[in-house]
Formats: C-alpha cells, sequence, structure tokens
C-alpha cells in the first residue's frame, strides 16, 4: 500500500488529537481562504480514504495500547500501596487505596443535586 502524504499524515495526527475532522484539516492544509463547506467536504473525503482510515486505526490503537498501559501500572501501583498499608496494620490506608484503585477503573459514581436537576459523574474520569 502506498504512503501517506506528509499532509496526510499531519491530517491523521490532528484528528487523533482534535477529534475534529475539519479542524485537522484547517491545521493539516492551508484552507484559511477556504469556506466552511469546502472545508467540511475535504475533511470527509479525507476520512473516507482507506490510507487515511488505515492510519487513523493504527493511531488509535497505539493510544488504547499506551492508556491501558498506563492505567495498568497505576491500577498495580495502588494495589501494592493497599497491600503494603494492610500488612503493616494501617488499614484506613489499605480502603483509601482500593478506593482509588476502584474509582481509577470506573467503578464509582459521583451524584449531585441542584435545582432538581441530577448530575452523575463517573468518578476518575
Amino acid at each position: 500500500m502506498n504512503e501517506l502524504t506528509q499532509k496526510q499524515e499531519n491530517f491523521c495526527l490532528a484528528y487523533i488529537e482534535t477529534g475534529n475532522a475539519s479542524e485537522a484539516y484547517r491545521k493539516a492544509y492551508n484552507a484559511a481562504k477556504a469556506s466552511e463547506k469546502s472545508v467540511w467536504e475535504s475533511a470527509s473525503k479525507m476520512l473516507d480514504n482507506p490510507k487515511v482510515i488505515s492510519r487513523l486505526e493504527a493511531l488509535r490503537e497505539q493510544a488504547a495500547r499506551r492508556a491501558l498501559l498506563t492505567l495498568e501500572r497505576h491500577l498495580e501501583e495502588l494495589a501494592a500501596l493497599r497491600d503494603e498499608a494492610r500488612a503493616e496494620g494501617r488499614y484506613s490506608a489499605a480502603i483509601a487505596a482500593e478506593i482509588a484503585r476502584g474509582k481509577a477503573a470506573g467503578l464509582y459514581v459521583e451524584q449531585s443535586r441542584t435545582e432538581g436537576e441530577i448530575r452523575m459523574v463517573w468518578a476518575g474520569t
């Protein structure tokens, strides 16, 4: 398969960074004088390009692996701290470390109320 042009690569990197195809297109290409419609159409065409799609998938996989490894290391470190605290009889510290692990893993939901509105936020996000 042919490689991407530098501008296509820049588009892919900007798209992963921003999550917005039009913004990524503006960052990668000289689109200062282009209309919003033209930028949107060009960005849409980029997202239909098989080479671009393939590169975006690879970039997403890399990002997901890095995020997972970071979360795994974080959870392992908290587990080690929990175990150390438990071994030393510091149970409140062990519990706090275990709660922090749960929050980092997204197991807890925090809830708040304002004027009849309920807002739920996943802890750790």
